[in-house]
């Protein structure tokens, strides 16, 4: 089914950030969109007033008219849904047209010049602040983001231009859809091993995923990852890193509160960019995003402008609470070097406070893999609380909860363990310089009532 044809669009897992973002691709064409979701949240609430029709029981009976016309309608689906919902069960054994989210994003990457930022971390934060540069130019973008937009208030930006900057997500190898015109590979520490089994599997992907990008286009790969890349022939190669490769920084000042760095391209340097949200990390995420613009033509007004204005993505290194005596924000960061890059850029950034995290872990066989690397990580902080793991796809694992994490926390930190439900109660009986609460799971859902019990204490 090509995407002129379509005339209704069912989701089956509408909430998810970046199914979200499709539907309202489909939403702007101006067809029935619908869907399923297992629970109501805040995003699913702003798809319904933008003219989606959800619901949140797993029913056929439920599904609009439109969308049971099997030659007209386009199912989508995210790998978390189960084979056996019954939904999912009515659209094959009736034969209709069903796509995982990544095939209709490929099948974008075809129709557009695909920006894509794959990695295990740091590719929302990249592509966002891709998305934001490329806009803001003379050539302007299409993207769809992992993570809401301080900029733009969503997820996903339509325009006529022939560009479109995609997060490109490895889970159950879904970036293998793709086509990528160019791509940034931010890094390639192996997760999801409930997926890949080993981490020889885990870089095999991200290499075969080297392969999509189209000749005439380019691979910029940050200089330190161990997988190997193999590309088409007339795909050009850029590496890059903080301090070292085709395209870095120089000259990195951080100053009451402000960081501004010289980019080195070997296209052309720019002097002086000024980071809108200035955390230490984002100045590699810059490069990286300034790269790609800067190699599709964007100019060094363009970057500097783009970079200067850039505002961030809810859930990542996300202030909500900013003053001298205190400090609170959330981070959406659930590997463990993704906690480490949190916790060493918050650290840097408050050498001198007392700093608490209270970190939710995501997922059974993540905690089992890696509790050490989070211990080790976590310790880089002055007090932490972990709560119960967040299962999102999985059943329990014997053995393994949070106190795994616990156990190996360096000594000399604080720490404990409480459960979800006690978290207001935690934050109510206690004092703080700076607070951060980290994991992907949905402790993120108190955030704005921490932030009110915290600002009623001041």
């Amino acid at each position: 089914m090509e995407l002129k044809d379509i005339k209704a669009v069912y989701f089956v897992g509408a909430g998810g950030i970046g199914m979200s973002a499709i539907a309202r691709y489909f939403l702007k064409k101006g067809i029935v969109v619908a869907g399923y979701d297992k629970t109501p949240s805040d995003l699913t609430r702003r798809l319904e007033k933008e003219g989606m029709l959800i619901h949140y029981e797993e029913d056929v009976e439920q599904i609009p008219a439109p969308c049971k016309k099997q030659n007209e309608c386009l199912v989508i689906y995210t790998p978390a849904i189960p084979a056996e919902h019954k939904e999912l069960i009515f659209f094959r054994e009736n034969h209709f047209e069903i796509q995982k989210r990544a095939q209709v994003l490929g099948t974008l990457t075809q129709a557009h010049k695909g920006l894509c930022v794959a990695g295990t971390h740091g590719k929302t934060t990249t592509s966002t602040m891709c998305a934001h540069i490329m806009h803001l130019s003379h050539l302007d973008c299409n993207a769809f983001l992992g993570g809401i937009s301080k900029n733009y208030g969503t997820n996903y930006i339509l325009s006529n231009s022939d560009y479109v900057v995609i997060e490109a997500d490895e889970f159950d190898r879904s970036f293998h859809w793709l086509r990528p015109w160019m791509s940034v590979i931010t890094s390639t520490d192996p997760d999801h091993l409930d997926i890949y089994g080993t981490k020889e599997a885990y870089l095999e992907s991200f290499r075969h995923y080297s392969e999509l990008i189209q000749p005439g286009g380019a691979l910029i790969i940050h200089r330190d990852l161990e997988m190997k890349e193999h590309l088409q022939d007339g795909v050009q190669r850029y590496d890059y890193s903080l301090d070292k490769g085709d395209f870095h920084a120089e000259n990195i000042r951080i100053d009451n509160g402000e960081i501004t760095f010289d980019f080195i391209s070997p296209i052309e340097c720019v002097k002086d960019i000024q980071l809108g949200q200035p955390i230490p990390i984002n100045i590699e995420n810059g490069i990286a995003a300034m790269a790609m613009a800067q190699l599709n033509g964007c100019t060094a007004e363009e970057l500097k402008h783009g970079m200067q204005t850039y505002g961030g993505v809810d859930r990542r290194f996300d202030f909500k609470i900013k003053t001298d005596n205190l400090v609170f924000l959330s981070d959406y960061a659930h590997h463990p070097k993704e906690i480490y890059q949190s916790a060493r850029s918050i650290r840097e950034l408050y050498k001198d406070k007392h700093i608490t995290a209270i970190f939710q872990p995501h997922l059974y066989t993540r905690t089992r893999d890696f509790y050490k690397d989070f211990a080790d990580a976590l310790s880089l902080l002055d007090e932490v609380v972990l709560t119960e793991i967040y299962p999102a796809r999985e059943r329990p694992i014997e053995g393994v909860t949070s106190k795994l994490i616990y156990d190996n926390l360096k000594q000399g930190v604080k720490k404990q363990i409480i459960n979800k439900d006690e978290v207001l109660d935690f934050v109510k009986s206690h004092k703080f310089e700076v607070l951060i609460v980290l994991g992907a799971g949905d402790l993120d859902n108190q955030v704005p009532q921490i932030a009110e019990i915290l600002n009623n204490k001041k």
